[in-house]
């Protein structure tokens, strides 16, 4: 069985570039080599490129050990916290009650 492709619409891989090049810039700030990174993050260096790049086929888990080498897994827990569409559905759902 083949490693699946994951296909984006062009805003999602904006999206995902933008975050890969956020990810590369925090290393650059903190002085950090990418063999040093992808030792930490026990990742290779190639894996540790395609999430400088944005590369929807690389795992999530993968991008966390990264972000956890930079310092930064707690960036992670921000996403979706604020979720005002869902809030404001589920306000009207219990309005309705």
């Amino acid at each position: 069985m083949g490693r699946k492709t994951v296909t984006l619409l062009p805003k999602y891989r904006r999206l995902l570039s933008s975050m890969g090049e956020n990810i590369k810039l925090a290393r650059l700030r903190r002085n950090l080599s990418t063999e040093q990174i992808a030792e930490r993050a026990n990742l290779s260096r190639p894996t540790l490129a395609e999430i400088e790049k944005g590369n929807p086929n690389t795992s999530m888990g993968a991008y966390l050990q990264v972000l956890a080498a930079l310092g930064l897994e707690q960036d992670l827990s921000n996403v979706a916290k604020d979720d005002l569409l869902g809030r404001k559905l589920q306000d009207i759902s219990i309005k309705k009650k």
